[in-house]
């Protein structure tokens, strides 16, 4: 539960239709075995306590003494743990049969919560023998314990207030306005679904759109559990297919007619900030909710889920292709409307046989066609000095008449040395200037070439350097269009790759060999005419940089949860020193080098993490890191 993690599972036990003390036997048995993975919270499905086909012998008297004895004899089960069990049982109050969902822990019946919307159609007629819950909350006698009963429930943790659970059965999540809508706006965190869902053709995926999109609505956890194969076979078969969704994912499931259980981790400080960050938030609903506190040990979560070493390329080839064509598709659009609304005659921008030039080539090629404009109307200008290696020249020219724009060669080496003799610089020292120099002439080059074409000057920067501050002030981080700024570096790559694959036979080849070049921003002297300065050796790994920055800005994590999530997701191939290394240079770069994000050109936003100080990330250039770089220091990289 540490870091905001609690592990959650979904179990159908194979039960016996009315043999309650069968079934008593195998929930247990389910109970156990969360128990041992070492799980906070357990769904049950629906009137498992008896098996949801038990038709009009809801009626009898012997079932329903049988389903209350087995539920009491269930929660003694769980003395001496603190696993939170929802388990569904039918349950008689005041005279009137209800369906209910039982929340277990540590011995007790914390609460039970009736079912709203029963079916009274077709298989399923509920109506038939039970009656629809309300939602105020009152009392209900269960063995020699009063509890509360009632729609409007809600369960939190004392210890972690933001697992919050809260009740739905079954159909209540299949009507147009479910009770966890209200409940989640209440402060439920993590929803409980113990459900009976026939099988048949295509509701799986029905079942799994439905699960995944009230997770994202409600920007929760979701835990759906179904009956399984022990059910009647009367008219229905039931697969117990069990599903965990958070915030529109699907993180974990049972598939139908597999071994019906399903367990994964929620991440509930997740959830509570991006809550914190949705202004459009509902406040809480007019209707009265009673609480029910209950206590967990705070404990350390083993992670199972799935985490990307990196977050911002799809792991799938076919979802990762089709995501780059789309961000390119964005980028062209917005470079042509810039085009088209300033009447520029030409796109200017510098190709450096990089890859971060390449893609904002692409992006100016496709632009130009989508205006039916000719692509001699980019202007890309190559311009070599002290750092330029035959490699990126040679691929630059190639790239260039490969894709049929012009190019035009300035080569910068005599206008620096004239400048850093002007300065008092001996030109031949390697430092800060030597290097700001060569960027800030090949953007005085471009702006008047742009001047002189009556052009705009298309920006090459990505996200991943504007994070860091790795631009050059009023050099190469200053443009009239960034069409790659919030593009991150580890996607660039991928971009630039998945057009190489669909390209022409010249264009591919000279697109794999960009790709193949070391990212460099080449500003000191190249040996034997190859590149000396890599990127990486300097400012750390872009994969590492990149994650960093996701966790950081998307969700807003502290630097702790940014560390482990690395350390799991980087295993075998990072060690836990060498990332809080670069982690620590991460925020120390990124806090200090906000002066230069906070007066960025114009570009267009892709995904949604962004650093445009205009509306995604507004911070004063003079915030201090101390408090990040505080946590970071207390961390022992070996744990």
């Amino acid at each position: 539960m540490r870091n905001g993690f609690i592990k959650a599972a979904a179990a159908s036990p194979r039960l016996r239709v009315a043999d309650c003390a069968y079934n008593r036997d195998r929930i247990i048995e389910a109970i156990r075995r969360a128990q041992a993975l070492d799980a906070q919270l357990l769904v049950l499905p629906e009137l498992a306590v008896t098996g949801y086909t038990c038709g009009d012998l809801f009626g009898q008297q012997t079932l329903l003494e049988g389903a209350l004895e087995a539920l009491l004899d269930i929660a003694a089960a769980t003395e001496g743990g603190d696993l939170l069990t929802v388990v569904g049982a039918p349950l008689v109050k005041e005279g009137r049969l209800y369906n209910c969902a039982a929340v277990l822990q540590d011995g007790e019946i914390l609460g039970v919560v009736p079912k709203r919307n029963l079916p009274g159609y077709g298989e399923f007629y509920e109506t038939r023998n039970f009656t629809p819950g309300p939602g105020e909350v009152s009392g209900l006698a269960l063995g020699e314990s009063w509890v509360p009963f009632g729609g409007n429930l809600l369960f939190r943790c004392r210890e972690l207030p933001d697992f919050c659970l809260g009740v739905e059965i079954c159909e209540d999540l299949w009507v147009p306005s479910p009770p966890s809508g209200a409940l989640a706006a209440a402060g439920a965190t993590v929803i409980a679904n113990p459900s009976a869902s026939d099988e048949c053709i295509a509701k799986a995926d029905y079942r799994r759109t439905l699960v995944a999109g009230q997770s994202a609505r409600l920007v929760c956890g979701y835990v759906y559990a179904d009956c399984g194969p022990g059910e009647s076979t009367t008219d229905l078969v039931f697969s117990g297919h069990n599903l965990i969704g958070e915030n529109g994912a699907l993180l974990a499931e049972s598939p139908p007619f597999g071994e019906g259980f399903a367990v994964t981790e929620l991440d509930l400080e997740r959830l509570a900030g991006q809550r914190r960050r949705t202004t459009t938030w509902p406040l809480p609903p007019r209707e009265e909710f009673t609480e029910v506190e209950f206590s967990m040990a705070l404990r350390p979560v083993a992670l199972t889920r799935a985490v990307s070493p990196t977050p911002f390329v799809p792991g799938d080839p076919a979802s990762r292709a089709a995501r780059c064509r789309e961000i390119l598709a964005i980028q062209a659009q917005g470079l042509a409307k810039r085009l088209e609304h300033t009447g520029a005659s030409a796109a200017v921008l510098g190709i450096s046989g990089g890859l971060d030039s390449t893609l904002a080539l692409l992006a100016a090629v496709r632009a130009m066609d989508l205006l039916g404009r000719p692509r001699e109307d980019i202007l890309a200008v190559t311009m070599p000095c002290f750092g330029t290696s035959a490699r990126t020249r040679r691929n630059a020219g190639d790239l260039c008449r490969a894709l049929g724009v012009r190019l035009k060669t300035v080569d910068i080496t005599g206008a620096v040395k004239g400048h850093l003799a002007d300065i008092g610089h001996d030109g031949a020292t390697p430092d800060v200037t030597y290097e700001n120099a060569q960027a800030r002439e090949r953007t005085q080059v471009l702006m008047d070439l742009a001047n002189l074409s009556g052009g705009l000057v298309v920006g090459t920067g990505d996200l991943s350097e504007l994070a860091l501050g790795w631009a050059t002030y009023n050099g190469d981080h200053i443009s009239m269009y960034g069409v790659n700024a919030s593009v991150p570096k580890t996607l660039v790559r991928h971009m630039v790759e998945t057009f190489a694959l669909e390209a022409p036979e010249e264009l591919r080849r000279v697109l794999l060999d960009i790709l193949d070049t070391p990212v460099s921003p080449e500003l000191l002297p190249a040996r034997d005419g190859e590149i000396t300065q890599k990127t990486e050796d300097l400012v750390g790994p872009y994969e590492l940089h990149d994650f960093f920055l996701y966790y950081t800005v998307r969700w807003g994590f502290p630097p702790r949860k940014v560390f482990r999530l690395a350390k799991y997701a980087f295993a075998g191939a990072w060690d836990g020193e060498t990332i809080l290394k670069w982690q620590k240079v991460f925020l120390r770069r990124f806090f200090a080098q906000q002066f230069k994000r906070s007066c960025l050109p114009d570009g267009p936003k892709v995904g949604t993490v962004a650093l445009s100080p205009r509306g995604d990330w507004r911070m004063p250039s003079d915030a201090s890191a101390a408090l990040w770089l505080r946590e970071l220091e207390e961390l022992d990289p070996a744990e």
